[in-house]
């Protein structure tokens, strides 16, 4: 019988499920809307149970969707964002914000509530440091926990689990409480190198009673991703999700890594390149940028190097940003012209940024030169701060060259120069990791922000290196189905998948030139304009 895997992902705004052949063709695929609480003080909010039926609703319609009957799905993949669930053993919610609502039982990856336990964490001397790049950032698991300790005790104390997104979605789909490798290194401290949690670490930060318990509450049985979880879907699980009882469920991802995983290891214009030499570049909310090794390599302000965290067997060296789509989202709302442009956009059935570049393209059909359309405008997009090279959670945005001019034709510049920013960024740290002996000879960008061949080229040019393209428009929700498909059997390991279930299809390659030199000295623009924007707030605490 003919086989499919589904794979799953759950990302900041939705819930998303495909259907997969064994050769990585994509049948149909569905979503549904997850809902977020912002608050004051950083506060970002979620519901596991809310996700969980936005998961069964989109595989439900996805499966429907392609044809099949729910026999021969043969494997299940999760991957999610590499948010905090807390929840009691029977899987009730715990509460986890100032508004006491249980039903609120996630702290969202970009919440930055715990920056300050995640800056003491960092003035302490502490080795499991070493391979987070030398500094925890907020949006990482132990600074939330201690944060949760201290303000929330009684949510604390109750918690019978701390799971990672992705790791909850496969304990509410087997009841297995194994944790993925992937998320408990690069988010939690462990050590998959040593096989272990470091005590004296959680000790040292006043989790002690986390060491206590033996890591029960965090996780014990730690396993490398794809590999099959328990006996398969339970019986409840299985009927939320209209499959049948006992279908194989793969350790998980974080949403980004599935995206990794999805576009790595196929054949392209590249073809003669390893998955060592080319970086996985994921480009949508946030972005996230990953290359693996054979060896530890440690990048100051880089995350990593997590063993087996992506590929078994290889290290990986994790960067990007916290806020990239979104930080252009927000960019473009800053501009006078939005509203007229965003009434444009909903006349044609498409977003703000969509319509934005859709007329940079007609504007400049010479893709390479869309460049010239940012004309004197400088964009530093760093709304929600600086995760990699520079490890800085308090850098903010900054935009230069702006006039009082109130057209489309401005907004589209704005628009140009926050992408070029965003390449800008990239460039940075493709020369540090360049530094220390990571060598990056293409970029292989997936993700909703960079679907545009717009974007693709300027990422080309920004960066001065080749941008290869997936042959799946859901390269994350493959990688979330190579997931199943290993736990299923039908390959031998997650690095036999990804060769026979993805391949690469157009290269955009830098343009060079006049064009390689315009890029090259608005380079040296932004991180002039990032400097100065280290220095005003280093002026601004010592006058304070």
């Amino acid at each position: 019988m003919t086989q499919y895997f589904i794979g799953v992902d759950v990302g900041t705004g939705s819930a998303r499920a495909g259907v997969f052949t064994e050769n990585g063709n994509l049948l149909a695929s569905a979503k549904r809307p997850i809902r977020i609480w912002h608050e004051a003080g950083s506060i970002v909010e979620q519901s596991s149970e809310q996700i969980w039926k936005a998961v069964c609703g989109s595989v439900k319609e996805a499966i429907a969707s392609a044809g099949i009957t729910a026999t021969s799905i043969a494997g299940v993949g999760f991957d999610a964002t590499c948010s905090l669930v807390v929840v009691k053993a029977d899987g009730a919610p715990v509460a986890v914000g100032p508004c006491g609502d249980p039903d609120r039982n996630i702290i969202v990856w970009m919440d930055h509530r715990a920056a300050g336990e995640a800056a003491e964490i960092n003035s302490g001397n502490h080795g499991v440091l070493r391979y987070v790049g030398g500094s925890i950032s907020p949006e990482m698991e132990t600074p939330k926990l201690l944060w949760l300790k201290r303000n929330l005790p009684r949510s604390f104390g109750a918690a019978d689990h701390f799971f990672d997104l992705a790791d909850y979605l496969t304990w509410r789909a087997t009841g297995s409480l194994s944790r993925s490798v992937c998320t408990v290194t690069c988010k939690w401290t462990y050590l998959a190198h040593e096989k272990r949690w470091d005590a004296a670490y959680f000790k040292a930060v006043g989790l002690e009673e986390l060491a206590a318990e033996g890591f029960s509450r965090i996780g014990t049985d730690i396993v490398e991703p794809g590999t099959a979880l328990a006996n398969g879907l339970t019986e409840a699980a299985a009927l939320d999700l209209g499959l049948p009882i006992g279908t194989s469920v793969g350790a998980a991802l974080i949403d980004a890594h599935a995206g990794g995983v999805g576009t790595l290891g196929g054949d392209g214009a590249d073809s003669g390149s390893k998955v060592q030499s080319r970086l996985a570049y994921v480009f949508g909310t946030s972005a996230c940028s990953m290359a693996s090794s054979d060896n530890p390599i440690f990048v100051g302000g880089v995350w990593g190097p997590y063993y087996s965290a992506m590929i078994p067997g290889l290290w990986l060296t994790e960067g990007g940003q916290s806020a990239a789509g979104a930080a252009i989202d927000h960019l473009v709302t800053m501009h006078p012209a939005s509203a007229e442009a965003r009434a444009k956009a909903e006349m044609e059935g498409v977003s703000l940024v969509a319509w934005l570049d859709r007329k940079a393209t007609e504007l400049s059909p010479d893709l390479t030169r869309a460049v010239e359309l940012a004309r004197s405008i400088h964009v530093v997009p760093e709304f929600l701060g600086n995760r990699s090279p520079h490890a800085d959670p308090d850098a903010r945005a900054v935009i230069a060259g702006i006039g009082l001019e109130i057209e489309i034709a401005d907004l589209i510049s704005l628009y140009i120069a926050g992408l070029c920013g965003i390449g800008y960024g990239l460039r940075q740290l493709l020369e540090t990791l360049s530094r220390d002996g990571i060598e990056i000879g293409t970029i292989v960008a997936s993700g909703g922000a960079a679907q545009s061949n717009l974007v693709r080229q300027l990422l080309a040019d920004a960066t001065n290196a080749p941008v290869a393209i997936a042959n799946t428009d859901e390269p994350v929700l493959l990688g979330a189905a190579m997931l199943g498909a290993v736990a299923a059997g039908r390959y031998h390991s997650l690095l036999e998948a990804m060769k026979a279930m993805s391949s690469l299809s157009a290269t955009f390659s830098p343009a060079g030139g006049t064009i390689g030199s315009l890029h090259e000295r608005r380079y040296r623009a932004f991180e002039l304009l990032q400097s100065a924007d280290r220095e005003i707030r280093r002026f601004a605490a010592v006058g304070g």
